[in-house]
């Protein structure tokens, strides 16, 4: 042996070491020496001495009973309640919360799983839905302003006449095109904001314009590709019929997010968060005339004067008429020339 005694060790260890231990005392070492040449502890000697008296060198088995564990009689009352409740409750919480419900035991959730595993149960459980694919935008789309139109409504609480406020976002350029506050969301409501959308934009033709005033016209049967695509989740005014067969009058094709993704419609939900975070006045305004025109206001601040970071850092309305690499390009222009004036001012000035 060399080096210090370990923590545990056995009971041959120990009768070798006492010996040693032994041997040097009576030999003329104290046993405070004999210890310290050893690498142990002189009490810990001494206990071991006391325990070979006694026969007992070898350590007990550690741990114990610890004195709050479960009953021989709740351990069986868990299993008796995933027989009777295992295919209702489906979960260790829940079957934990049957178990008190019932005043029958009073364990954790934690306890209940850890039972049932030492004797081989599991619950059912409820299994996952199955994660559903995301839409590719369709082939015929181009990363290009007024090619991909986000659209969705928000709720204005305290406006009780008009509450539900729609909006459209372009995904490119980010640019809010329109938004209309309404009593009903309804295909209605759908109609006169893509219909404002398309005026500002400039591509509601006229041929179009004539079927959208004739309450009886057909669906243009066309092989050519549709205008745009018109981004939302699943509401019931996006999947309404008379949504879609406007839709198909104006040559607009729909675009559905997942189900419960509000993530497929990031950038209407983006838009939202801003205009209420900025402007959080616009959930005190109860008037609908008033609401409307704080829109139109924050719309127009939106588009033409703040920045926004997903476009470079330009606004909007900049990315939307095609002016945003321009205005890119110049600002890197500027800090290469301002860099260039900076090292020509400092390399003509006197060293001090």
């Amino acid at each position: 042996m060399s080096g210090p005694v370990p923590t545990r060790v056995d009971g041959t260890a120990k009768t070798v070491l006492l010996g040693l231990i032994d041997d040097a005392v009576a030999s003329g070492w104290t046993h405070s020496r004999v210890c310290m040449v050893l690498g142990v502890d002189r009490r810990r000697a001494w206990r071991w001495t006391l325990r070979r008296a006694q026969d007992t060198l070898d350590d007990a088995r550690p741990g114990g009973r610890p004195i709050h564990s479960l009953l021989s009689s709740e351990r069986d009352e868990i299993v008796r309640l995933f027989d009777e409740w295992g295919d209702v409750d489906r979960s260790h919480r829940k079957l934990a919360h049957r178990g008190s419900y019932l005043r029958r035991v009073w364990v954790s959730p934690s306890t209940v799983d850890r039972v049932l595993a030492g004797h081989g149960l599991a619950l059912a459980g409820t299994p996952r839905p199955v994660r559903a694919a995301k839409t590719p935008w369709p082939n015929w789309c181009e990363w290009r302003p007024n090619q991909l139109w986000c659209w969705d409504g928000t709720q204005i609480q305290a406006c009780k006449q008009a509450k539900h406020a729609y909006a459209i976002v372009d995904v490119v350029s980010r640019k809010w095109d329109a938004s209309h506050l309404t009593t009903t969301p309804d295909s209605v409501a759908a109609r006169v904001l893509f219909t404002k959308a398309l005026q500002k934009e400039g591509l509601l033709t006229e041929e179009a314009a004539a079927r959208l005033d004739d309450p009886n016209a057909d669906i243009p049967d066309s092989n050519e590709d549709p205008l745009l695509s018109a981004v939302s989740d699943n509401g019931p005014e996006m999947r309404a019929g008379d949504t879609a067969k406007f839709m198909a009058i104006c040559s607009i094709a729909q675009h559905f997010g997942r189900r419960s993704t509000p993530t497929d419609q990031a950038w209407i939900e983006s838009l939202f968060s801003h205009a209420k975070g900025v402007h959080p006045h616009l959930e005190t305004l109860d008037d609908p005339a008033d609401l409307t025109g704080e829109l139109e206001r924050v719309r127009l601040h939106y588009n033409t004067v703040r920045f926004h970071e997903h476009v470079g850092y330009v606004t909007p309305n900049d990315e939307h008429t095609g002016q945003g690499n321009q205005i890119r390009q110049a600002r890197q222009h500027g800090l290469r020339q301002a860099d260039q004036q900076r090292r020509v001012h400092y390399r003509n000035q006197p060293l001090t």
